[in-house]
């Protein structure tokens, strides 16, 4: 069962939907290579050219991709976002033997196969590897990433844009999300957004040193909600929320805690919004020109159905073949979408947030 129960379509005045495209607000969320799936979703949504992306709120690969397409769609419109994602996952692989999304194997995945990575055996020696933090291992603090993205992206192009960008990273002593806005969009802020702690060094900017956005932000929806942004926002997440089966093996075990992690602040805030909403269906919350929350719709693209199948290690595989088929399942996710809830944008939410949380 995926995280939102879809909201059983209302009757309609309008048979067909408006040839003007909708404004909407994005949210991103992270995931390593698994972000690919978000390149195919994104990929298919700008093919169709339907919704204009006035926001996106975003961390980790979700920064990325966000700040790929904001480039894009500076200097050549859908076409151009499109192409740009292109050349930033093609980026991605050409880099990956150098641990782009890094990887906690001590030893590359060609070299076993999965029956032996799932052995006691080698889940110790990963927890001996684990025992080095990255200023050990990694002293010249070298990531390839920071190439990726500065030959892949128009950081002056997403700096001058009119589309609001927020990328959440961690402040690491005082455990604080910060929000990277339109204007500070740099190499170092997408670096401080994805930066995993076991793997690479804190990012340090003005002094402060962050950690990945996602353990505080993933993706933030806050800003999405109480700015100037348009009042429909779609979701793509990247970590299932739902699993069919228990997990009893330890490599299943740290996946299934990695994917409970991750989510625990988009759980949050979701819980925070659906109390929200339902105070305002209720007439018990009043909307003014003073007040700062709005009604807002919410839809999602969620990775439940079509990234269960990949394990925690899997996010830091960038052979091509891997990040294509993620491509094509995320063109799969957002046809069926489209099909079902792209009419819903601009009149009424697609998910249902109050039949999971209140």
């Amino acid at each position: 069962m995926a995280l939102f129960k879809r909201k059983a379509p209302a009757a309609r005045t309008r048979k067909t939907p408006p040839p003007a495209k909708s404004p909407i607000c994005l949210a991103l969320q992270g995931g390593g290579a698994h972000g690919a799936f978000q390149w195919g979703i994104l990929d298919r949504l700008l093919e169709v050219d339907r919704l204009d992306i006035r926001a996106i709120s975003a961390s980790s690969a979700g920064a990325m991709n966000a700040v790929v397409v904001v480039s894009g769609l500076a200097k050549g419109g859908a076409e151009g976002a499109r192409e740009a994602l292109d050349v930033f996952w093609r980026e991605v692989n050409r880099s990956g033997g150098r641990n782009v999304f890094g990887d906690t194997a001590i030893w590359s995945s060609a070299l076993s196969p999965d029956w032996l990575k799932a052995s006691p055996f080698w889940r110790g020696a990963e927890g001996f590897a684990s025992s080095f933090s990255p200023y050990d291992l990694n002293p010249f603090n070298l990531n390839p990433l920071r190439r990726v993205l500065e030959a892949s992206i128009d950081f002056e192009a997403v700096q001058a844009s009119d589309i609001k960008l927020f990328v959440a990273a961690t402040q690491v002593r005082q455990a604080k999300a910060r929000l990277f806005q339109t204007a500070e969009i740099t190499p170092d802020a997408l670096l401080a957004s994805s930066c995993l702690p076991h793997l690479f060094q804190a990012v340090t900017i003005d002094d402060e040193a962050y950690w990945d956005g996602g353990y505080l932000a993933n993706p933030a929806l806050w800003p999405l909600i109480q700015g100037e942004t348009p009042d429909d926002i779609l979701l793509l997440t990247l970590n299932p929320f739902n699993r069919a089966e228990l997990p009893r093996c330890t490599s299943d075990i740290v996946d299934r805690l990695n994917e409970i992690s991750f989510n625990a602040p988009l759980v949050a805030e979701l819980r925070a919004l659906a109390v929200v909403q339902d105070l305002i269906d209720q007439g018990q919350l009043i909307l003014g020109p003073d007040n700062r929350y709005r009604q807002t719709r919410i839809h999602a693209i969620e990775a439940d159905g079509h990234l269960d199948d990949l394990s925690l290690r899997s996010k830091s595989d960038t052979a091509w073949s891997f990040l294509t088929g993620l491509k094509e399942r995320g063109r799969a996710a957002a046809d069926e979408w489209l099909a079902a809830c792209l009419t819903d944008v601009g009149e009424r939410a697609s998910v249902d947030l109050q039949s999971r949380f209140i």
